[in-house]
């Protein structure tokens, strides 16, 4: 790759990609979301950071767009880095807890957005089982 201003040859990394997931507290369950995109299934709602955004930023954008809920922060739970998280690519996730106030709706890429309890988790994508229970264990 090459400087766009100075043309000297630019060594290039590949890097983990950050995003966020938010374990999102709504009417005495945690709301997951369908995914539109591949791959398919329920998850936590969460995804990329953008360019210049910090993390909280991100978790309030990505959950307003997701469920139409306006949340509230509660904490930063746990950050997950395993490089297989995400078959698409290696990603490193801060998942945080929040609290919400609105109406539940799904968005963006989000085909469905629901609640659930502890005992009735549908079949999750990623790793979001394992941060669920990870959450739980915490929890109780």
């Amino acid at each position: 790759m090459q400087c766009p201003k100075c043309h000297h040859q630019i060594e290039t990394y590949k890097n983990p990609v950050p995003t966020v997931d938010i374990i999102i507290i709504y009417r005495q369950g945690i709301v997951l979301i369908k995914r539109r995109n591949p791959p398919h299934g329920w998850a936590l709602p969460g995804g990329f950071v953008d360019y210049g955004e910090d993390l909280e930023t991100a978790a309030g954008r990505e959950a307003k767009e997701e469920t139409g809920l306006d949340i509230k922060l509660t904490g930063q739970f746990h950050t997950y880095s395993d490089p297989r998280r995400d078959a698409r690519l290696h990603t490193i996730t801060t998942v945080y807890t929040a609290t919400a106030t609105g109406t539940l709706r799904a968005g963006d890429d989000a085909a469905e957005a629901r609640v659930y309890s502890r005992g009735n988790l549908p079949r999750l994508v990623f790793d979001h089982y394992a941060i669920l229970q990870d959450y739980f264990q915490r929890n109780p």
